[in-house]
């Protein structure tokens, strides 16, 4: 539905005069500040800063660490790798952090730095934090532990669909989420990107597993993410967790989380040849690559000034010969249309490759029903399209990590190589809500090492794990052209790993929401 239309709002209010008079008007509890927090920055003495400035070339002061994550299980012991190591501080923030297996090891890794005098603070955006307010709370219990929650829901329980139902009398507030991903250990080393923390995103679910990308980074970007967390940190639109649910306790957050043991199984190498991020910091040997950075941030209250996604654009429409956009929901609405005419690709040798979810792989069937009307569209514009499809990436041995072939393969990374030169990575998708809702972050990276390492990782999961889309021989038509285990061309007419079922509920759901609100 479009927030912006006028019978739109009225449907809204509607329904929310309905649901209080029903249920009564929740309210958040008056906001008191939480006293401001800052990065700390006298880390020199730490083991993670001083492997920082061992690593880092003196001669170049400028230049900034960084290394690719593109499994998720090495991903996740990156994370868990940093916590441990930590001697100072630890500041994250999350979209999402779930009750699940991953969730739990995550937040016990955080608890047991604090326990050795690590100080840790905690953002969460609060939409996915339904039921988790006492486990938050637990959390923040132990001495040298802090969290905050991002907007939180004027309701505190119930699903998430309750709970902004029985809140649309605050719809315009909280509408707004925060989708950022990052992970700072002791204003050192950092870990962002794509991912969130639930069983999904690092391989460890039985069902569905994300392709998705981060990356580890150490040196002067790391000072400047610390500026983004306490902005966020210290901002209007967070409450500490004790506003809203009172006091925790500890032994109901031991309990909850238990005892297994943090780190995930891993392979002794990745799909790039590295080896774990631990056995780098016992050696001293880290694979790293050194490039200029810029920082992407959106403010806190998505305020004034160019967005994450006004930065993107402009860096992707600056590329002289090629950009390869890897989006799991992409919707370029008019304005991108036109970006794309703009770009002067007019044949299927044209400039932009899009990597996306196909129907069968994607897990947001509306923003997919959105992207689908503009296929045909950016196919004649030249745009070379690839959707990841979940029946051929099971077969293919070329995806980020062997479980996948056990599930179902869905695309999450949010990344793009320009020119060959430069690699953008971070939480922006490229639709309505990334660009005018959500808060969002990311990095531009002057890399042609890792540009190229991307556009490979790129074409080897493409060639036997995505569809091209191409147009018939009349125009008229989409197809869909995969290769099979022989190398010959297989062209499906109609949407492969369709779904009648789904597409039935998509025919009655689609015409109440608008692009704005995907």
């Amino acid at each position: 539905m479009n927030l912006e239309s006028p019978s739109d709002m009225l449907r809204l209010r509607l329904l929310a005069c309905i649901l209080v008079l029903l249920g009564g008007c929740a309210s958040l509890p008056a906001h008191e500040p939480a006293p401001p927090r800052f990065a700390v920055s006298d880390v020199s003495g730490t083991l993670l800063a001083r492997a920082a400035a061992a690593t880092l070339p003196a001669s170049e002061p400028e230049l900034s660490g960084f290394r690719l994550l593109p499994e998720g299980p090495t991903a996740f012991n990156a994370r868990i790798d940093l916590a441990e190591r930590a001697q100072a501080s630890i500041d994250a923030q999350y979209y999402l952090i779930a009750d699940d297996p991953i969730g739990r090891r995550f937040l016990r890794a955080l608890r047991d730095a604090a326990a050795r005098g690590v100080r840790v603070r905690l953002l969460v955006d609060d939409l996915y934090a339904a039921g988790q307010d006492e486990i938050l709370a637990g959390l923040a219990a132990f001495p040298n532990i802090e969290v905050r929650l991002y907007n939180p829901l004027p309701v505190r329980a119930g699903s998430v669909v309750t709970r902004l139902l029985l809140s649309l009398h605050e719809l315009s507030r909280i509408n707004r989420r925060m989708h950022n991903k990052l992970l700072i250990a002791d204003n050192s080393f950092a870990v962002l990107g794509g991912r969130n923390i639930a069983d999904e995103y690092f391989m460890h679910s039985a069902q569905a597993n994300f392709i998705d990308l981060d990356v580890l980074t150490c040196g002067p970007v790391v000072h400047e993410l610390s500026r983004v967390f306490d902005a966020y940190w210290n901002s209007d639109q967070v409450y500490a967790i004790g506003q809203l649910a009172g006091p925790g306790s500890r032994a109901h957050f031991d309990a909850w989380v238990g005892a297994e043991p943090v780190r995930i199984d891993e392979r002794s190498r990745d799909l790039l040849g590295a080896t774990s991020l631990a056995q780098q910091f016992d050696s001293g040997a880290f694979t790293l690559a050194f490039a200029r950075a810029s920082v992407f941030a959106d403010t806190p209250d998505k305020g004034a000034g160019p967005t994450v996604t006004d930065r993107a654009l402009h860096l992707f429409t600056s590329a002289h010969d090629e950009v390869i956009i890897a989006s799991p929901y992409f919707i370029p609405g008019e304005r991108g249309m036109a970006q794309i005419r703009a770009a002067g690709a007019t044949d299927e040798n044209g400039r932009i490759t899009l990597v996306t979810s196909s129907f069968g792989s994607t897990d947001e069937p509306l923003a997919f029903r959105s992207y689908a009307r503009y296929r045909a569209d950016m196919l004649r514009a030249g745009v070379r399209i690839y959707e990841i499809s979940p029946s051929l990436s099971q077969r293919s041995g070329k995806l980020p990590n062997f479980k996948i072939r056990r599930s179902q393969a869905r695309l999450h990374a949010k990344a793009a190589v320009i020119d060959g030169r430069t690699l953008f990575i971070g939480s922006m998708n490229l639709d309505p809500r990334s660009e005018r809702t959500n808060t969002e972050m990311g990095l531009a990276i002057e890399s042609p090492e890792l540009a190229r390492t991307v556009r490979g990782l790129a074409r080897d999961a493409l060639a036997s794990g995505a569809y091209k889309l191409r147009l018939s021989a009349d125009g008229q038509r989409i197809e869909w052209v995969e290769v099979d285990a022989d190398g010959q061309e297989v062209v499906h007419t109609n949407e492969p790993d369709d779904n009648p079922w789904l597409r039935l509920h998509l025919w009655l759901v689609a015409p109440f929401v608008s692009d704005d609100l995907l």
